[in-house]
């Protein structure tokens, strides 16, 4: 009978194993993002709001290649190459699905310190 420390298996399994969590847990996921980062700057069009990576806000004037022509306020436009553009801004009245919060108010406080509102006794 073999000693089972002589196993090559049994010395490589770890490493296997180490491998194999280190791909689903960093290397996939960077890889997606990457993916989503690229599509999203290749859906660019003219008009829409963009953030980019430095966090300045602008509208998309036109496309050339791999740059972009933002307008950060009105007669101002600057070039930026289209690695830059962090995310695309989608405006508040196009979110559905979004409920507004509302203020609860007129409720008498019974002091056992379930009352929402901000005031100190």
């Amino acid at each position: 009978m073999a000693p089972v420390g002589n196993n090559p298996l049994g010395t490589f399994l770890p490493l296997i194993l180490l491998v194999v969590v280190f791909y689903f847990l960093l290397i996939r996921p960077q890889r997606k993002r990457q993916q989503e980062q690229v599509q999203m700057q290749n859906s660019l069009t003219p008009g829409v709001r963009v953030m980019t990576t430095t966090g300045l806000f602008a509208t998309v004037v036109a496309l050339e290649d791999d740059d972009v022509v933002l307008e950060l306020a009105p007669g101002v436009e600057t070039r930026w190459v289209k690695g830059a553009i962090g995310r695309v801004l989608t405006p508040v009245g196009d979110v559905t699905g979004v409920e507004t919060e509302e203020t609860v108010t007129g409720g008498p406080d019974t002091g056992n310190g379930d009352d929402t509102s901000t005031k100190q006794s």
